[in-house]
């Protein structure tokens, strides 16, 4: 008797294995609707990249220490004396970009095929809270290199937590640990990304899972017209759109891998409390909301541009209760898909904004100096300084 056989008699005899393994047949050759495409594929990819999060960064785990006094340290230990450490750093930071991205990508697709309608709304919330979830997760993540540009980038990110109406200065307060980015602040940011933030991502994508495979992935048929898929017509999940996952999952580690040897994040300077550098920015995920802040001064204005800030997370969290038509094709939701299109092309205008805003850009052969609300304005040279150049 193999070893095998005998570990199946074990748990046969001690657990109703059958029924477990009937329902683990059942979702694993369920058909999948038609239409399911490529674009289908970026929720296991996000899945997958959770995972690469975990394990590297138990591996960072192993010696970064979360102190000022040897954070920075402990970072150029790993790249520079750890076996392979250099590349588990980088497939680490590259990692969560590459999440956030692919979070956004999987909402993108559920949002314009209408699967936030009845009986979805608990799944699309769901989705909605990890990818806030990620996006803290880039945040407090951010902080523990403590360079210059992270030290700044986070005071900068936590200045703006006072401008929320009543609770403004105690979030602010919460955050840091104090009045100013300290040790305290890097001892909260490193329990918030190592310690709470993962058990309530891992219990929310659980959640999230046991909703899809519960309800299957959506048709493109009206809301209370959704038919079973015959097994004639549907895509097997297994092996069908399991094998599309793996191309295209193994095409992901590969971008991952290039990007961490030939676009290597820096480790920078020490955080010098003393020393601010010029045009500190947030990571590409918070520019538009950085961007927009900009244009609401003084003290109601700072709470107007908060609130601002705030919609659109509001609007993903109520839209499967707002939007309450019964079409899912796209082409039969004009209004919700031109609302979509909008709203992703306003944050992408507000986010390249942000990108080169107190910057110098070439337009059309002109040079502009591009002031901090984005506004363009032309470099003159001057007649002396002209006549000087010849």
């Amino acid at each position: 008797m193999g070893l095998s056989h005998r570990i199946k008699s074990f748990l046969d005899d001690r657990f109703d294995t059958a029924t477990a393994r009937t329902i683990i047949d059942q979702q694993a050759h369920k058909r999948l609707p038609p239409h399911t495409s490529w674009f289908h594929v970026f929720g296991s990819l996000s899945l997958l990249l959770f995972v690469s999060q975990t394990i590297t960064g138990i591996l960072l785990l192993v010696y970064y220490r979360p102190t000022p006094e040897d954070a920075h340290q402990s970072i150029q230990y790993i790249t520079a004396e750890v076996h392979f450490g250099w590349l588990y750093r980088q497939i680490h930071a590259w990692g969560a970009t590459l999440m956030i991205l692919v979070v956004l990508l999987h909402m993108l697709r559920t949002y314009f095929h209408g699967a936030y309608k009845k009986p979805r709304e608990l799944t699309w919330i769901t989705g909605v809270l990890i990818f806030i979830l990620t996006i803290t997760f880039g945040f407090t993540g951010y902080l523990l290199p403590w360079n210059q540009i992270a030290f700044w980038a986070t005071t900068v990110g936590t200045e703006s937590a006072n401008k929320v109406p009543y609770i403004g200065g105690w979030l602010r307060y919460l955050l840091r640990g104090g009045d100013a980015v300290t040790g305290e602040t890097l001892s909260r940011f490193f329990v918030l990304h190592v310690i709470i933030l993962p058990w309530l991502l891992t219990g929310l994508v659980v959640i999230h899972l046991l909703l899809m495979r519960l309800n299957n992935l959506t048709t493109l048929e009206r809301v209370g017209e959704e038919k079973p898929v015959p097994p004639d017509s549907g895509i097997p999940f297994f092996p069908v759109h399991v094998a599309k996952e793996g191309v295209v999952a193994v095409l992901l580690l590969a971008v991952l891998v290039t990007l961490s040897v030939l676009a290597p994040w820096e480790i920078g300077e020490p955080a010098d409390p003393l020393s601010t550098p010029p045009h500190i920015k947030p990571e590409w995920y918070f520019l538009p909301s950085y961007q927009l802040l900009k244009y609401f001064e003084g003290p109601y204005g700072a709470m107007i541009g908060i609130v601002a800030c705030s919609v659109p997370f509001l609007l993903l969290f109520l839209w499967p209760f707002l939007d309450r038509g019964k079409e899912r094709h796209p082409r039969k939701r004009p209004l919700a898909v031109a609302f979509g299109v909008l709203g992703l092309v306003a944050a992408l205008f507000l986010g390249y904004l942000g990108h080169i805003s107190e910057t110098e850009q070439t337009f059309f052969g002109k040079r502009y100096h591009i002031d901090l609300l984005g506004w363009p304005h032309e470099i003159v040279e001057e007649q002396g300084d002209a006549e000087q150049a010849h």
